[in-house]
C-alpha cells in the first residue's frame, strides 16, 4: 500500500498527516509506531488522520509515537487548519474541527498568508481532580503537595480535554526530565497517565516550559501543555486572566490567553515536506 502524507509541525511538535477524506487507514496505532521512529523511519511525535465529519469541517484523530490515541493536540490542530485552508478543503476564516475533546474552532488570521498565525479556541480549562483524573482527596489539585520517589513536588492539575500536571520550577536547564517525566507519567496518582509540564515564571507576561508528553516523551512543544501552564499560572496568581502570555518552548513561541470561558492559543503551523510511504502487510500482522 502506498500512502501519501504531509509532514507538518507547530513549534517543532511534528506529526505525519494523512488525508483520509477518500481513503481508510487500518490500524493507525501500529502505523504510528512504525513511522514515528526518528532513526529507522520518517520520524515524528505521532500521526494525525484528517477525516470527514458530519459535525464540523473535518475530524482529526491523533496517535502518539507509542501508538496510543490522544484526545487533543494543540499544535496538531493548527496544522490541520493549515492543511484544510491551503488545500482548499475549507478555505475560510473560521474552521471547525471535531476531536475526541469536542469541536474546536480555528480562526485563520486576516494576514495568515504572510504570518502563518492561527488562533484556536481550546475550550474551557478544568481544574477538577475527577476531570484529569488525579487520585487525591481534594476536589482541585492547585499547588497540591505530592511525593514521588521520596521527593516533594507541588502540582497544579489541568484538563484541556487531555490530562496535564504542571510543576513550577526555578531552573529548567538542569532538569533531568528523562528521569522525572516517566515518574509522573506512570504514577498511580494518574489513572489515565498524564502529560507533565515543568514551567519557570519569568514575569507576568512570559513563561518558559519543558514538557514530557505521555506516549511520546519530551517533545519540543505541546499546545495543550502551554494552555495548561498559563491556566495554572493564573490560578496560582503568577499571571492575570484575559491577558496574553508568551510561552517559550524548546521549539518556539506560543501566545496563550486564559479566560473564564475558554483558553485561546495563537501560533504558527508549518509544512516540512510531502512524501509517499510504502506500507507492508507485516506492519499490521
Amino acid at each position: 500500500m502506498r500512502l501519501s502524507f504531509v509532514k507538518m509541525h507547530g513549534c517543532g511538535n511534528d506529526y505525519i498527516y494523512f488525508n483520509c477524506f477518500n481513503k481508510t487507514i487500518l490500524n493507525p496505532e501500529a502505523l504510528s509506531q512504525k513511522l514515528s521512529s526518528r532513526r529507522f523511519s520518517i520520524g515524528s511525535d505521532g500521526i494525525i488522520l484528517i477525516l470527514p465529519s458530519e459535525k464540523a469541517d473535518a475530524k482529526m484523530k491523533i496517535f502518539n509515537a507509542d501508538g496510543s490515541e490522544a484526545k487533543m493536540c494543540g499544535n496538531g490542530i493548527r496544522c490541520v487548519g493549515k492543511y484544510l485552508f491551503d488545500s482548499n478543503l475549507a478555505r475560510k476564516n473560521v474552521i471547525k474541527i471535531e476531536t475526541l475533546s469536542g469541536i474546536k474552532t480555528i480562526n485563520m488570521h486576516e494576514d495568515y498568508v504572510n504570518t502563518g498565525l492561527i488562533t484556536v479556541n481550546m475550550g474551557k480549562a478544568s481544574f477538577k481532580s475527577d476531570d484529569i483524573p488525579v487520585s487525591i482527596e481534594a476536589k482541585y489539585a492547585i499547588n497540591q503537595p505530592i511525593f514521588l520517589e521520596k521527593k516533594e513536588y507541588k502540582i497544579t492539575c489541568v484538563s484541556m480535554g487531555n490530562p496535564h500536571c504542571v510543576v513550577f520550577c526555578n531552573d529548567l536547564n538542569d532538569l533531568n526530565i528523562e528521569k522525572i517525566g516517566p515518574t509522573f507519567e506512570h504514577s498511580a496518582l494518574f489513572p489515565d497517565s498524564v502529560n507533565t509540564e515543568f514551567a519557570k515564571i519569568i514575569d507576568m507576561q512570559n513563561i518558559q516550559m519543558r514538557v514530557w508528553e505521555r506516549g511520546s516523551g519530551e517533545t519540543l512543544a505541546c499546545g495543550t501543555g502551554a494552555c495548561a501552564v498559563v491556566s495554572a499560572a493564573v490560578k496560582n496568581g503568577y499571571c492575570k486572566k484575559n491577558s496574553e502570555v508568551t510561552v517559550a518552548l524548546k521549539g518556539g513561541i506560543l501566545k496563550i490567553k486564559y479566560t473564564d470561558d475558554a483558553v485561546f492559543m495563537t501560533g504558527t503551523a508549518e509544512k516540512t515536506f510531502e512524501g509517499v510511504v510504502e506500507i507492508w502487510q507485516s506492519i499490521f500482522s
